[in-house]
C-alpha cells in the first residue's frame, strides 16, 4: 500500500499538467466528419474477412514453400486441400454478394 502511495505521489510530481487536455481527434489533418463509433455497412466486415482469409493463406504458404522439398508429396496434397477450402470461402463470399458495391 505504501508503494502504491509513493508511486502515485511520484507520478503527480513529475506530471507536466494537472488538467485534462480536450482536443479534437486527428484524422490525417482533415476535420472529423463523423463520430468515432459510427457504424459501418456490413459489406466492410465481409471484405475484412476475405482479406484475413487471403492473409492467412500467405502466412501458411510461406513456411510451406521453404520446407516442401523435405516433406514430400504429402505436403503438396495438404496445401492444395487448404487452398481448396480458401477457394470455397471465396466462392461463398462471391455468391453472398461481398464483391458487389452497389
Amino acid at each position: 500500500m505504501l508503494l502504491l502511495l509513493v508511486l502515485y505521489g511520484l507520478s503527480s510530481g513529475v506530471r507536466i499538467s494537472h488538467r485534462v487536455l480536450c482536443r479534437e481527434a486527428f484524422m490525417s489533418g482533415l476535420p472529423v466528419r463523423e463520430h468515432a463509433v459510427s457504424r459501418f455497412h456490413v459489406r466492410w466486415y465481409l471484405i475484412a474477412i476475405v482479406f484475413v482469409v487471403f492473409d492467412m493463406e500467405m502466412v501458411f504458404m510461406y513456411p510451406w514453400v521453404l520446407v516442401v522439398r523435405e516433406t514430400g508429396a504429402g505436403s503438396v496434397v495438404e496445401m492444395f486441400a487448404f487452398l481448396a477450402v480458401l477457394v470455397a470461402a471465396v466462392i461463398y463470399a462471391w455468391r453472398e454478394g461481398v464483391f458487389r458495391w452497389t
